[in-house]
């Protein structure tokens, strides 16, 4: 389906995102692209200068850009204060989501008599639902899915391909499970005793909050006791290790391979990058930012960018990482000021 940059320019206006159409506002686009992979029927943006370049080449046949963005001459472009968010509307306008197959339910999963399953449910082939679960309404659950006794899962939930999530946890509504993720496997709990570790049940829970998205390959500890908590709207990338009886506030970002010990407090709107890791028993307050691979030993105060292992303010890390990448001309002018000082000395010695 073609859609006009004209009604793509209103569409974004209902978003709350005012826009115009610079160019020909009767150009037909029937897709979304990359600056490099777009061709003349695509869209792409630009909202990184870093990629600006890529504006003299492309072959999109229009581009979302900020107001105060130069473009060739000739370019049809849609103008918005945040192009990279206006690009997602037009995604999601243009493309929408991907779409899921009403199977119904597949003779071949396998569904304990006492599982409630909800109006509307697709549940694949190799699935199985133990014991005393709720499955909620219009959930799609994706082959070799294993539901454990006791858990609750809520409605419009999507759980891809050999998701795992262990007894008793609770999974809120309109959440996303990538494949492969475990939820509520027993958490790292051993008493030492002599020279010997012995395991302390893990009789808690995982609870998940409503529109929280799991990436793929991810691992949610059950608390010792209690629950860990992901509550909502916090999404995770992939490869992403929460320790037991840690609680995550709502709307946080994870980027891959972060990895978070047990007992931890992380706050609302907490974003960490990459390979971010962070000690047992601390505290993140909200709105703070862990740079790339952070390594967080301390307590981090709300509204505080860190960087570095261990982590500090990341304006004192760019600082010392600046004076890293110095460090072998510093160490020759050390050598060179000694060898100095020595003949200074030795110049003075001879003297008295």
């Amino acid at each position: 389906m073609a859609h006009r940059l004209r009604d793509l320019a209103s569409m974004l206006a209902g978003y709350r995102m005012p826009s115009r159409v610079d160019g020909n506002p009767d150009r037909e686009i029937t897709g979304v692209a990359t600056l490099e992979d777009a061709g003349p029927d695509e869209i792409s943006f630009l909202s990184n200068v870093k990629y600006e370049k890529a504006l003299s080449s492309t072959r999109a046949g229009a581009v979302i850009v900020s107001y105060e963005q130069a473009v060739p001459q000739g370019m049809d472009v849609i103008r918005t204060a945040e192009p990279y968010a206006a690009v997602m509307a037009v995604m999601v306008h243009v493309h929408g989501y991907r779409r899921h197959p009403r199977i119904g339910i597949d003779p071949r999963a396998v569904i304990h008599p006492d599982a409630r399953v909800g109006e509307g449910a697709n549940i694949h082939h190799g699935v199985t639902i133990c014991a005393n679960v709720t499955i909620g309404r219009n959930a799609n659950i994706y082959p070799g899915v294993f539901i454990g006794p006791d858990c609750r899962i809520g409605d419009d939930c999507l759980l891809y391909p050999n998701v795992v999530i262990y007894d008793g946890c609770i999974v809120g509504h309109r959440v996303t499970i990538h494949a492969g993720s475990v939820i509520g496997e027993d958490g790292l709990g051993y008493a030492p005793v002599g020279e010997k570790w012995h395991k302390i049940p893990q009789i808690g829970v995982v609870e998940i909050g409503d529109d929280v998205e799991i990436g793929a390959n991810c691992s949610i500890d059950r608390a010792t006791l209690g629950r860990t908590a992901i509550s909502r709207g916090t999404k995770f990338s992939n490869l992403i290790a929460i320790g037991h009886g840690t609680k995550v506030g709502e709307n946080c970002m994870f980027v891959a391979q972060v990895g978070i010990a047990g007992s931890v407090t992380v706050g609302n709107h907490v974003t960490m990058a990459g390979k971010a890791g962070v000690a047992g028993h601390l505290t993140i307050g909200d709105n703070a930012q862990l740079a790339a691979m952070s390594g967080v030993m301390n307590d981090i105060p709300a509204d505080t960018k860190v960087a570095g292992s261990p982590a500090i303010p990341i304006k004192d890390a760019l600082r010392s990482f600046s004076l890293t990448g110095r460090l072998p001309e510093l160490a020759r002018q050390i050598k060179q000021l000694e060898a100095k000082v020595a003949a200074l000395q030795k110049q003075l010695d001879a003297k008295v």
